[in-house]
């Protein structure tokens, strides 16, 4: 299948997100392509995903030419760590990794992350390629170069933004997953429906579930990235306009924390925080009320949480550090209707009395 091309033309660090079926297979002649000069490829996977593809993975590589050294973190968020990516720098030099080599990030979001930032810090950075194996990944984060590890602190605190050399996305990775991980990247999917596209929700809602949602699968990848692609040229460095792509993430970050990043994968916490979101927007005037109820209507379709329980010391802890925070001020992405996000600044103590409020009111 040709599959289809998406290019982020950020002046200096383009690069091309392919979304095709056996893009997988492609890596050798991408790596080629891209990196004429590398000699040694370093392949970062997880124990799950290195189980079903790292060989597949491995192998195309050394036909081709290139010695290839896989390592493999322990799945889960705890990976995203200064300790796994103290054990990737070291793997790397221990292999005799040069400037001129490259690494690849295949994975899901935890591994694109941490392997991102190993090729960003290591010997002051390095060429990579993502090759995203689930669906957030392949719809969210694996486009745009935000790439960093979580600190005891919160999500996400230590990173940089490091734009790979591609985006090779397979659709066909997607059949291994199990339910509870599909689902986990329909949140993502579902937000950017609800951020940008109308359409896009609408559609998603009369799927029904995962078997639709595959039968169309290739366009909804494209046009999630899409979005996010127009999103990054805008605000590659996430100032402005490419903050809308947080909506759900300001409480849903602490959701994660609140379950200690194992009670809730992340796409279940940022579906409760988008039900969280529209009712605080509710009660500010900005967001209608009937937004909360379509959003809690596709979330059920998807098996996806409506509601979180989050202690107030801890939502407290989590948006005192959270990213978007300036000064005593939170930047609150609010829906002012389906398909259109705004960016709404808003004190941070009003809002954690208004989140209080909203999960304690929840269904």
């Amino acid at each position: 299948m040709k599959g289809r091309t998406l290019r982020v033309a950020l002046p200096g660090r383009e690069y091309d997100i392919e979304i095709r079926r056996g893009a997988l297979d492609a890596l050798p002649s991408k790596c080629a392509e891209l990196m004429p000069k590398a000699r040694r490829v370093f392949v970062a996977t997880d124990t799950t995903v290195g189980g079903i593809y790292g060989e597949r993975a491995v192998a195309s590589l050394e036909n081709a030419g290139y010695k290839v050294r896989l390592h493999a973190v322990p799945a889960g968020e705890e990976s995203k760590s200064p300790e796994m990516l103290r054990e990737l720098w070291e793997d790397m030099m221990s292999f005799g990794f040069t400037r001129s080599d490259a690494v690849v990030a295949l994975g899901g979001g935890v591994v694109g992350d941490l392997a991102g930032f190993a090729a960003a810090t290591a010997l002051r950075g390095v060429d990579f390629i993502q090759v995203p194996t689930t669906l957030l990944a392949q719809v969210d984060s694996s486009v745009g170069g935000k790439v960093g590890i979580d600190l005891k602190a919160g999500k996400n605190l230590a990173g940089a933004f490091w734009q790979p050399k591609a985006v090779l996305i397979d659709p066909e990775c997607l059949e291994t997953l199990n339910d509870k991980i599909f689902s986990d990247g329909m949140a993502e999917v579902i937000k950017y429906g609800c951020i940008r596209d109308a359409g896009l929700f609408g559609r998603l809602a009369a799927l029904g579930g995962r078997a639709g949602v595959m039968d169309e699968i290739e366009e909804i990848i494209y046009t999630c990235c899409d979005i996010k692609r127009a999103l990054v040229m805008e605000d590659e460095r996430d100032t402005g306009a490419r903050m809308v792509l947080n909506f759900g993430h300001t409480l849903g970050h602490a959701y994660e924390l609140a379950g200690g990043y194992k009670k809730w994968t992340h796409g279940q916490a940022v579906a409760a925080g988008m039900v969280s979101a529209s009712r605080v927007g509710a009660a500010l005037g900005v967001t209608p009320c009937d937004i909360e109820t379509q959003i809690r209507s596709i979330l059920k379709e998807y098996k996806l949480p409506e509601v979180i329980e989050c202690p107030p010391e801890i939502m407290r802890e989590a948006v005192s550090v959270d990213k978007k925070s300036s000064g005593a001020a939170v930047k609150l992405i609010l829906l002012k209707k389906l398909g259109e996000a705004e960016i709404f600044p808003i004190d941070r103590e009003r809002f954690l009395s208004l989140a209080s409020a909203a999960q304690g009111g929840a269904e």
